[in-house]
């Protein structure tokens, strides 16, 4: 039996609205725990952020991942402005889909080609 643990890495500052998680293995209640703080406080300092994901052999949520998962876009529904999910999976793209009714936020994929895409367009229209 494979034992999968995930991987975040959060980059962000303080003068700009954009954090960027790279997130690979599979999502866990403690990674939501680690990684929510971040978000939130981007929010608090900035009232909208806008959020690139880069998915690298993601194996999805936990159970428990899930439901912090559904806590977290229920409680920040208009705090998100834009997300981009970059992906390698046609179900990563179908994800980033099923999001759109959860949140306000403009969401769009990108397949892993196109990151430079998925950079510019989390950036464009910045106010």
């Amino acid at each position: 039996m494979t034992t999968q643990f995930s991987c975040i890495e959060i980059e962000g500052n303080s003068w700009q609205n954009i954090l960027t998680m790279r997130i690979s293995g599979k999502l866990t209640k403690e990674d939501y725990e680690r990684f929510v703080p971040e978000i939130e406080r981007m929010i608090k300092a900035h009232d909208k952020v806008r959020i690139l994901v880069e998915l690298t052999d993601f194996h999805g949520w936990t159970v428990a991942a899930a439901w912090e998962d559904s806590k977290f876009g229920m409680h920040h529904y208009s705090d998100i402005e834009r997300m981009a999910i970059v992906g390698e999976t046609a179900w990563e793209k179908g994800m980033a889909m099923l999001l759109k009714p959860f949140t306000k936020a403009k969401v769009k994929y990108f397949d892993s080609s196109q990151m430079a895409v998925a950079k510019t367009w989390i950036m464009e229209d910045q106010v």
